[in-house]
């Protein structure tokens, strides 16, 4: 939707246009499309600013989803009308910032505005995107996937493969990855180290362990069973 804002916006930095009814014209079709391709959370509104003494209480011309903001034809301006009649001839497009309902509700907006041949304001499209669905959404997703405790470290790590051979390679990489430095660079400690945190989590109980572990670490199968039994004692 911010999108489609930024490309109003650049349209109507380029036109200029007689009256707001014209533009009431040209963008009711672009209003209506919106809407529908964005849902029944996204608010499209045309506010007629066309005068010299406008009535910020009655500026809506159309407006699609008014439910989001419970407002309709005829209906008020918000805050930022009053910005924008104290400078009739300033860039007051916005995209993406935040506004809240009546009800407390959050919003994210867009507002471009068009000019006449004289540079001043005559209409202002705002879309408004009401994010509580998405919040609510986010709140439930939050509590069926509640946060590992803070303190963790004596809890169970579990790990998942096709097969036992793909699980003791998933141990071996997260066992090098602790040590902190790439193999190629490990000293004969880090390597022992390795075969003590993998002797402690009972992969060398598993077949063939040994065998992998020593290609892992890049030493032979000797070498592999002096350093764990370095670890053990």
């Amino acid at each position: 939707m911010e999108n489609a804002a930024a490309a109003l916006a650049e349209d109507t930095t380029r036109q200029t246009y007689e009256s707001a009814e014209e533009v009431l014209r040209l963008y009711r079709p672009v209003m209506r499309a919106l809407a529908t391709a964005a849902g029944p959370s996204v608010e499209v509104v045309l506010h007629n600013l066309d005068s010299s003494d406008v009535d910020l209480d009655h500026t809506i011309m159309a407006i699609e989803n008014g439910h989001v903001t419970g407002r309709s034809v005829g209906g008020p301006s918000t805050s930022l009308g009053l910005d924008v009649l104290k400078d009739r001839r300033g860039n007051h497009d916005a995209f993406g910032y935040r506004a809240f309902t009546s009800d407390g509700r959050e919003l994210r907006s867009s507002s471009v505005y068009f000019h006449n041949a004289a540079g001043d304001i005559i209409a202002s499209l705002c879309i408004n995107v009401d994010l509580s669905p998405i919040q609510h959404a986010r709140n439930m997703l939050e509590a069926l996937l509640p946060v590992a405790p803070v303190s963790a470290e004596n809890a169970p790590q579990e790990h998942f493969g096709s097969d036992l051979l793909s699980v003791m390679d998933q141990m071996i990489t997260e066992a090098i990855a602790e040590i902190g430095r790439p193999v190629a660079q490990m000293s004969r400690d880090d390597k022992i180290a390795v075969l003590e945190k993998l002797d402690q989590r009972g992969v060398t109980q598993m077949r063939k362990s040994i065998e992998t572990i020593a290609k892992r670490l890049r030493v032979s199968r000797v070498t592999a069973y002096a350093y764990l039994d370095e670890a053990r004692s």
